[in-house]
């Protein structure tokens, strides 16, 4: 059984359970917005009886018998309205992320990707550490508090030479990547109150969308350049976007990068410079890719559903080895408790 979790109206996750059904088996997408407020979870454990149920929207998920797991984008739980006392409302909320949090570590499944893998890669500072360690180019850097470091880094650099961006913002406060503008040095000291990324400006003659899946890398370049915004491509999606091959020596970091982080799925921003070099900038575990397979033609919904049900029907982990059993989980094991944490799509 293939279980995705994300929400009803993730297109993506639709997209994959349709080439799912087209290929003769069945998926179950669990919207964790609806629990506990309006689903049930039934685990019973013992010498003679064992049960992981979910009873949910007129069916029951028989969880013990999930042989592969999508953690493409879990949303934060749905907690009933009308426990109003913010005392037994996080008392309650904390509940129902440890039973939760106790029950993935229950399947014997493969799951794409391990959510506390996911998380980890998720992290700015340790992706960027963990690209240069494989031998991918990656910006000159600076993430900081300090606003006497940030100007020194500016200094460094050059105004209209440097960009700063958020780590990821949120649905309510989302922020694209900007130059930075001599108008804005005076604002310098309000990196103080929270971290801030800044990095050298990446002259290009496009952007580079490396999705992969597996053992599959589907790269697109998209012709950025001509944007209405040259600095971020989210912010001007009306250019050509076509496929394109990536240099050898990238190809394979991109490898030793995904092996590294432990992800069997990841979205990949890159840009490729004027003398060909291509500068790896950041990679999201659960990025989206309809807008290069639209434009493209590249296979990449189907190689997601295809390595759904190829791990669900083989295994890739021997079963003494559960994939979520590591020191790691202990303590960065994600959590989904309020909707605030729910980041911007990109």
């Amino acid at each position: 059984m293939i279980l995705i979790l994300s929400s009803d109206d993730d297109v993506h996750a639709q997209h994959v359970l349709h080439h799912i059904a087209e290929r003769g088996h069945s998926a179950t997408l669990l919207n964790l917005a609806d629990f506990p407020k309006d689903a049930h979870l039934i685990f019973e454990a013992g010498q003679s009886k064992s049960r992981r149920q979910m009873q949910y929207r007129g069916q029951t998920i028989d969880l013990s018998k999930v042989s592969s797991v999508w953690w493409r984008r879990p949303q934060p739980y749905g907690m009933h309205p009308d426990v109003t006392d913010p005392v037994l409302d996080h008392f309650a909320i904390r509940e129902v992320d440890e039973a939760i949090q106790g029950l993935w570590l229950t399947l014997d499944a493969e799951w794409i990707n391990v959510p506390h893998r996911d998380e980890n890669a998720s992290r700015k500072a340790w992706q960027l550490d963990v690209a240069r360690s494989v031998g991918l180019t990656v910006p000159r850097t600076l993430i900081t508090t300090d606003p006497d470091a940030a100007r020194a880094f500016i200094d460094y650099e050059g105004v209209d030479r440097t960009i700063y961006k958020p780590f990821q913002g949120s649905e309510d406060a989302w922020r694209e990547t900007r130059l930075l503008k001599a108008e804005e040095l005076d604002k310098i000291d309000a990196v103080k109150y929270a971290p801030v990324i800044f990095q050298e400006y990446i002259e290009a003659t496009c952007d580079l969308r490396v999705t992969v899946v597996g053992d599959q890398i589907f790269a697109a370049a998209i012709d950025s350049q001509k944007a209405s915004y040259r600095v971020d491509f989210r912010m001007d999606m009306n250019v050509a976007i076509t496929p394109t091959t990536l240099a050898p020596e990238t190809e394979a970091s991109i490898r030793k990068l995904m092996s590294a982080l432990g992800l069997t799925y990841g979205a990949l921003d890159f840009r490729r410079r004027p003398n060909g070099e291509e500068v790896f900038l950041e990679i999201n575990p659960a990025g989206q890719w309809l807008f290069v397979e639209d434009q493209t033609g590249q296979p990449i919904s189907k190689a997601v559903a295809d390595c759904l049900i190829d791990r669900a029907r083989t295994g890739t982990i021997p079963k003494r080895t559960h994939p979520l059993m590591d020191t790691v989980l202990a303590t960065n094991a994600p959590s989904l408790v309020r909707s605030d944490q729910t980041v911007a799509a990109r």
